[in-house]
């Protein structure tokens, strides 16, 4: 017998007032808004409860709130008493959100809940009454609504490299002289795309191509007198300008535009992808070089590989004859003359280092901002915890080596891995866990567990609340891991918990090795 909890009537909910809540991301969703809507409506009708204000957020992805005007609204309405309803009514957990951190979804329904509004779910199996089966069933849904974002995340990205390694562009402008060109699944050509055109095929693919003679011929002047003649970016920029000539976005241009056609590798054929990465609608970041994806020789190059190389060694070499203390100063003028710092204003300034020479040199933009007293409005303060963090990772693993030759057992370290040999039977790694504070005041920890090297044990390292040092080890075996990714709480209850220990005696105990005398 199937049990339809929606099925449930009860006549204490008849005349209450409710509000609906619906949203659908910009993927392909199984309900619209509408049938959200539809579902939302018969569960209202079966509870008694009268619909008289509905929030819709079309086309919003649930990962954050960032965008999600009409659930803000929402908020701000019952927590300033502009509520008159005593129920918000939404089709499922999901649609509430898909935060990656559910406690972060519990705090927007307990600020409801303390404002005197309740929040329904209307098409999960489970009543929304505070009870602990109810309460422990809509975690595992905010969880699986988070893991859901997570893995179509990874999933993507692993689907868009793989086209940038077959040689397929990405989405982005072509650039100055070069075109889209729409190809089929075995590679012909179908046409080329215009500005704002984009595949309705989804077996389609897109490739650059050599755009019109003149924008090549141009393009080509362009790295001819900046590398022969040794004119700078802002007078090659002036005198195309002069000449009425505009950029592929019909702009006038400026020394910037010029710059980033002469440091850009897909002139001479290759296609570079993930310099920067905005995954799960966090942080943008700006991605190290190794991480980049790649796929050299993929379009027909427009510009002489040779001609390109003396161009970028003249651009790195503008940093390379300035110290340290020069840069910055540079840097700083810039800053008092904009107020404000970014890549783009340092590429546009005459007679300055461009901003990846300032990020060669002092390891990120961040740090050369902070060495000049500038601090951007987000907080990257993420990127020094993790950095400290990397450099922490080789201490680590020496004092584990060392504790593990303290008992008498053998190690042997993969240097370009770190993977750990002990006594020549199992694999070890080793992994550092940054500690995380939720909006609501908690520590979080993530863990990836690195699936291509797949060691027998994983020690994971939890840091402490300021990332100093670490606050205890987790000991996580392969046998017992089924997830890649796991997100723990200060306590995680016996199912990850049993693996946790304040010290690493017992990992040493079982590395131990004692001598037996010879049997005569």
């Amino acid at each position: 017998m199937v049990i339809d909890w929606n099925q449930r009537e009860t006549n204490n909910g008849r005349g209450l007032r409710a509000a609906e809540y619906v949203r659908m991301s910009t993927d392909h969703q199984e309900f619209s808004t509408d049938n959200q809507s539809a579902a939302i409506r018969s569960y209202a009708d079966k509870r008694g409860y009268e619909i008289v204000r509905t929030y819709a957020d079309d086309g919003k992805s649930g990962l954050s709130t960032d965008g999600r005007d009409a659930f803000m609204r929402l908020i701000d309405d019952v927590e300033n008493g502009r509520a008159d309803f005593s129920a918000i009514i939404v089709y499922d957990v999901s649609r509430w959100g898909r935060f990656q951190d559910p406690d972060e979804a519990a705090m927007y329904e307990l600020r409801c809940r303390r404002a005197g509004v309740d929040v329904l779910y209307c098409a999960d199996q489970f009543e929304n009454d505070g009870s602990i089966g109810s309460s422990i069933v809509k975690t595992v849904k905010r969880v699986m609504a988070g893991a859901y974002s997570h893995d179509l995340s990874v999933k993507v990205f692993a689907g868009q490299a793989n086209l940038i390694r077959r040689g397929y562009r990405q989405g982005g402008a072509p650039g100055f002289g070069l075109r889209r060109m729409l190809v089929d699944q075995n590679g012909e050509k179908k046409g080329q795309l215009d500005r704002g055109e984009h595949k309705s095929i989804a077996t389609d693919r897109v490739i650059l191509v050599p755009g019109p003679d003149e924008e090549i011929a141009i393009v080509r002047e362009i790295y001819r007198i900046f590398v022969e003649d040794g004119r700078s970016e802002r007078e090659i920029a002036a005198a195309l300008n002069a000449r009425a000539i505009l950029t592929d976005l019909s702009r006038p241009w400026t020394r910037g535009t010029v710059h980033q056609i002469l440091i850009n590798e897909k002139y001479v054929g290759h296609n570079v992808w993930a310099r920067t990465s905005f995954k799960l609608k966090r942080e943008h970041l700006r991605n190290d070089p190794e991480k980049w994806v790649r796929a050299d020789d993929a379009f027909a190059p427009i510009v002489d590989r040779q001609m390109f190389m003396q161009a970028r060694a003249i651009i790195d070499a503008r940093s390379e004859r300035l110290s340290d203390e020069a840069m910055l100063d540079l840097l700083k003028s810039i800053l008092d003359g904009h107020g404000q710092l970014s890549g783009i204003i340092i590429d546009e300034a005459e007679g300055c280092p461009s901003s990846s020479a300032y990020r060669s040199r002092f390891g990120s933009l961040l740090r050369a901002y902070a060495l000049v007293g500038f601090s951007p409005d987000h907080d990257y303060r993420y990127l020094e915890i993790n950095r400290k963090l990397r450099a922490l990772h080789p201490t680590v693993i020496a004092e584990i080596i060392a504790g593990i030759g303290a008992v008498g057992g053998r190690v042997a370290s993969d240097p370009l891995t770190d993977l750990l040999t002990v006594n020549g039977e199992f694999t070890v790694s080793v992994a550092i866990m940054r500690s995380i504070f939720t909006s609501a005041g908690s520590l979080r920890w993530k863990l990836r567990l690195d699936t291509a090297l797949n060691p027998d044990l994983t020690i994971a390292a939890r840091m402490d609340e300021n990332n100093d040092r670490p606050r205890d080890f987790y000991l996580l075996p392969r046998l017992d891991m089924r997830e890649a990714v796991l997100r723990l709480c200060e306590y995680n209850g016996l199912s990850l918990d049993a693996y946790r220990f304040d010290t690493l005696d017992r990992f040493y105990r079982m590395a131990a090795r004692a001598l037996l005398p010879r049997a005569a």
